[in-house]
């Protein structure tokens, strides 16, 4: 059993076109060696819908074949590989249809429903790490249920170009479970777009706040510029190559960049060694302005060598 579908309906954890309790098959899982991964997508899907269903793409080990391509994340991640340590594996549905506010609004809801499957797990099997990865609006749930987990419960966040503001994920780093958690902010000058537009969208929890897309500055996470050249070379030499961006606007590239989950996989399966001071060692000292990847001067393509044909 390296995964479990679990939605969140209403305040209640369900499993995923099962009637079966969430408990019962919780309790199956407490002897699983290897962490938990807990993964959330972002805005736009819904559990049982037909065309956004995460459950059948991104959340899938085998995603169907839709018109968006995107690789499997429990498959980069590391799960249904057979080994018996590669962990458990959960895919964390939520409602996230509908105009922005109200997605934002229920992604709060779903993060009460999310703590409460953290503090099972965790009672269950109080040493083993339980890690959450997610995109965009999906990181809403992690913040939230920082707020209503056991200190020491949750580990890892991972939070791929979140859809979130900085006051809120630092009060929440702030939270007695949050001060024993760690966030890795993966952002990109490719989303400045979106960041942009959730900023005018959804109301920000004080006046004048930014986005997570702005970096993080706390002692307990550190920012990852993920189309910045320093740091992708920073990220190589410490754990593998990610690819480099191949355009100036684009919401899913932290993901769906070659070689990008390889290095979130270790991220959360190696934190002794890629700790987050380890990480910080090598990066620029700034992260890069907004707009500064959308309004570049275009780069002139290398020439050709001499004695080569051109194809």
């Amino acid at each position: 059993m390296p995964m479990i579908r679990i939605n969140a309906e209403g305040p209640r954890a369900v499993l995923h076109r099962s009637s079966r309790l969430v408990e019962s098959v919780l309790q199956q899982t407490q002897d699983i060696r290897g962490p938990v991964i807990i993964m959330t997508h972002g805005y736009k899907y819904m559990p049982d819908n037909s065309a956004t269903c995460p459950h059948r793409h991104i959340l899938a080990l085998r995603p169907r074949a839709l018109p968006d391509y995107s690789p499997s994340w429990p498959q980069h991640l590391g799960f249904g590989s057979g080994f018996t340590d590669e962990g458990l594996a959960v895919a964390f549905g939520w409602n996230a249809r509908g105009p922005l506010w109200t997605a934002q609004r229920r992604a709060q809801s779903a993060g009460r429903v999310l703590a409460d499957v953290i503090n099972k797990l965790h009672r269950l099997n109080p040493d083993r790490p339980i890690h959450f990865i997610g995109h965009s609006m999906g990181v809403e749930l992690a913040i939230e249920a920082l707020h209503h987990i056991c200190p020491g419960a949750l580990k890892r966040i991972i939070s791929m170009t979140g859809a979130t503001y900085r006051a809120r994920v630092l009060a929440a780093l702030a939270s007695e479970a949050g001060r024993r958690s760690e966030l890795i902010n993966i952002t990109s000058r490719e989303n400045d777009l979106f960041d942009f537009l959730y900023e005018q969208l959804v109301q920000p929890p004080q006046p004048g706040d930014r986005s997570v897309g702005a970096g993080i500055d706390a002692e307990n996470a550190v920012t990852l510029q993920i189309d910045c050249n320093t740091t992708l070379a920073h990220l190589s030499h410490m754990i593998a190559p990610i690819g480099q961006s191949q355009r100036r606007v684009c919401h899913w590239s932290s993901y769906t960049r070659p070689g990008a989950l390889r290095v979130y996989n270790a991220l959360l399966r190696e934190p002794q060694r890629l700790s987050l001071a380890a990480l910080r060692h090598g990066l620029p000292n700034a992260h890069a302005h907004r707009w500064s990847r959308l309004f570049a001067t275009p780069k002139p393509r290398a020439l050709l060598p001499f004695a080569q044909k051109a194809s």
